[in-house]
């Protein structure tokens, strides 16, 4: 990797992948070494469309972060963050209001630790080294107390987030746990993958990922993604494919129309 690693945290493997680093890699990151490079670069040679899908699943994100600023949000809760790198939320509050405030979650204890450094001398910003299914740990916490005021409006951000837990851990539990102490005028994002339209791509996603991670996603359908927002009311244009949520220009939409279904995308208020 070129430039510095001042980012790079003492006793950190670089030598194994890791997947916090690979999605940097496929945003055009700089923080990743040749071992993420070459898992990203296999992963995409047997799926041509996932680092298109990265990057859409990216720039929602993006306009996700700035509809929230236009309605006035300044501190944001961001849930199963990785690597705040290409696109993170902190660098976009920050660029409208220098005094947005940012608290990163996340269980992969790499992806905090490069955090870590690498929003070290920022502090209106914070990693929190947790599972998101801990809520009280996540919201007890000294990072979200000192950060985050519950009684202003709060941008929650679940981006490819929900289809990691399982319904046996009750998603809409957590997603529910999370929005009861949100002051009304809250904004909840989340993006969640979907074989809705295109089921044969995603069973080759998801058997891929079983051969590399011993993990998998849960794709659920678009009732289903509904059913996790429990009483929030989605803004317009509702529960849509990534590409298609508000998009502000054509890198926002993929040509082919296929990247472009296999994650939902919507943005949520609490009354």
């Amino acid at each position: 990797m070129a430039g510095t690693r001042d980012w790079v945290p003492a006793g950190i493997d670089t030598s194994s992948p890791n997947i916090a680093r690979v999605y940097d890699y496929w945003l055009g990151g700089r923080h990743n070494f040749e071992t993420d490079r070459t898992t990203a670069d296999y992963i995409e040679r047997t799926l041509p469309w996932v680092r298109q899908s990265a990057r859409l699943n990216r720039a929602f994100l993006g306009r996700a972060v700035r509809f929230m600023l236009a309605r006035g949000i300044r501190q944001f809760l961001d849930l199963g963050a990785g690597i705040p790198t290409v696109g993170n939320v902190h660098e976009i509050a920050q660029l409208e209001d220098p005094e947005a405030r940012v608290v990163y979650v996340d269980k992969d204890a790499v992806a905090v630790a490069h955090s870590e450094l690498l929003l070290a001398g920022n502090d209106r910003t914070a990693v929190l080294h947790t599972d998101v299914r801990d809520v009280a740990g996540v919201l007890g916490s000294s990072e979200v107390r000192r950060l985050i005021d519950f009684s202003e409006p709060v941008g929650l951000l679940c981006i490819m987030l929900l289809h990691w837990i399982p319904d046996e851990d009750d998603p809409a539990g957590v997603v529910r746990a999370y929005q009861e102490p949100l002051a009304p005028g809250s904004l909840v994002a989340f993006t969640h993958l979907t074989s809705d339209a295109h089921p044969d791509v995603i069973a080759e996603a998801t058997g891929r990922l079983a051969d590399r991670r011993g993990e998998v996603p849960y794709d659920r359908p678009h009732d289903q993604v509904l059913g996790l927002l429990g009483d929030l009311a989605l803004v317009e244009p509702g529960l849509v494919g990534c590409g298609n949520w508000r998009p502000a220009g054509p890198t926002d939409i993929a040509e082919d129309p296929v990247w472009n279904e296999l994650i939902y995308a919507g943005v949520a208020r609490k009354s």
